[in-house]
Order: structure tokens, then C-alpha cells, then sequence
């Protein structure tokens, strides 16, 4: 029988607040079971950038990583924020250990290919991205990896990869060894039919369902990438996938009535 394995992502609006992001630290540490969290990286880079006068150049609310914005979000996805999620979870008795996708060669990525675009360093990963005997030798050692959007393609080039990517890739390679159940943990209540209306949640989306409401406009920007992330992951032997409220992570590891879950 496979054992239980949460794969946890938080993204910016979690890292921006010390006060919500400690709270929901105490609510991840309390899981009992195997766990991993993914984290993105909130407004730091961003806010850094302008200090150093780094100009951020966006397309369809991706960021273009040129050689020095690449310098400035190792600097503080892998390194502050990572950090200070460890040691937040070592404070709570939670034995964590920080990785960029560098270390241990646990996550390789390849230069994203566009045919109009050059997004820079920004890398793209799959199943077979992902060192998966190395990775579930540390789970065994009771360990909880924390993982920035870093990664790279073991030639010597650092890459920012998506965290949403990261959490679905990760889940769907170490499928076959656990029972996986992913969770997107964001700023709203689940998939909402009004962005605007927090107690208009869907509680079940399947593909065709998805595909329905991103025709007729229902689906705000921000929560696309996760919605198609969480989508490849259910498709490809993820037991079970859910985009929750942050604040809710305690209450739907004890009742699964929190947020949206995603299915086939």
C-alpha cells in the first residue's frame, strides 16, 4: 500500500504577510503524514529589482528573466524566502531542508523554446525532470524538502521555473511511489464563478468544465496557470488535486470541505 504524500504550494500573496504565512506554517507543520511544499515568490524580486533599477519586462504576466533579474530572484526566492521558511519550520519542530532545483540535481529544466519570444532564463521541466530516487530518499529520512522555483539544466545555468509547474511535475513523478494529494494554496476560497462574490466557489472542476468557463471569461488570469497545472497532474495518476484558501489548509487535511477540487 503507498503511503501518504502531501505536495503543498504557496505562491505571493502568502510570502508578502509574516503574519499569514506563520500561521499557515503552524497549520502545514501539524501534517502528520509525508509532506513537501513549493513556494514561489511573492514581490520581493520585484520590489528589489526597482531598488537596484533593474527594469521587469512582463508578457502575459510572465516574467522575462534576463541575466540580471535571473541573479535577483536566485537571490531571494532560493535564498531569503526559502531560508526563512526553514527556519520558520525548524522553529516549529518541523525538520525541513531548503533546495533549489541545483541541489542534489533534484529538478533539471530546459531553456523554454518560443517561436516569438525569448523569455531569457526561464526554464521548462517535466516528469522526467525530476530526480525521483534522490527525492524519495529524503522524504524516507523523515525530512520535509522546501523547494524554490529555481532550477536548472546541469550545463551550468541557473533557470526560474514555475512553482505551479514545480508542484505538478513533482506530484505526477512521484506518483507511482505515493498516493499524492496535491494542493494549491492561494488568496480565494476555491475556483470562484465571480472573482468578486468569495461564497460563489465551484467545489468540482473537470476539464470540460474548465474549458467552458475560460470560453465565456470566467476565470481571472492569475488563477489559469494553476487551474492547467493542477488539470496535467489529475490526468496524469495524481490522486487527488484541490485549490484551497490558505487559511484553510488545517481545516481541509481534517474534512476535505475546503476549496475546488479538481477532477476528470
Amino acid at each position: 500500500m503507498k503511503k501518504k504524500l502531501y505536495i503543498v504550494k504557496i505562491g505571493g500573496s502568502l510570502i508578502d504577510d509574516e503574519g499569514l504565512l506563520d500561521q499557515f506554517l503552524d497549520q502545514f507543520s501539524g501534517i502528520k503524514e509525508k509532506k513537501i511544499l513549493v513556494h514561489g515568490g511573492g514581490k520581493l524580486a520585484t520590489t528589489l529589482a526597482d531598488k537596484l533599477g533593474v527594469e521587469q519586462k512582463m508578457i502575459n504576466g510572465r516574467r522575462i528573466t534576463d541575466k540580471e533579474t535571473l541573479d535577483i530572484v536566485t537571490m531571494v526566492y532560493a535564498g531569503g524566502i526559502n531560508k526563512n521558511i526553514v527556519e520558520k519550520l525548524q522553529q516549529k519542530k518541523c525538520n525541513a531542508i531548503g533546495f533549489s532545483g541545483a541541489d542534489g540535481n533534484l529538478i533539471k529544466a530546459t531553456k523554454r523554446q518560443h517561436p516569438e519570444i525569448d523569455f531569457g532564463f526561464v526554464g521548462d521541466i517535466n516528469k522526467k525532470s525530476i530526480n525521483r530516487k534522490l527525492l524519495s530518499k529524503l522524504i524516507k529520512l523523515d525530512l520535509i524538502p522546501v523547494f524554490s522555483a529555481i532550477t536548472h539544466d546541469k550545463k551550468g545555468n541557473l533557470f526560474n521555473t514555475n512553482a505551479d509547474t514545480i508542484a505538478s511535475v513533482m506530484a505526477q513523478a512521484l506518483s507511482e511511489k505515493y498516493e499524492i494529494e496535491l494542493l494549491y494554496c492561494f488568496d480565494k476560497e476555491g475556483v470562484l464563478e465571480d472573482v468578486d462574490n468569495p461564497e460563489s466557489v465551484i467545489r468540482r472542476v473537470s476539464e470540460e468544465e474548465f474549458a467552458v468557463l475560460k470560453e465565456e471569461g470566467k476565470l481571472h488570469k492569475g488563477i489559469l496557470p494553476k487551474l492547467e497545472n493542477a488539470l496535467g497532474a489529475i490526468k496524469n495518476n495524481v490522486n487527488k488535486v484541490f485549490l484551497i484558501k490558505e487559511t484553510e489548509l488545517k481545516n481541509h487535511i481534517e474534512s476535505h470541505h475546503a476549496g475546488t477540487e479538481i477532477c476528470l
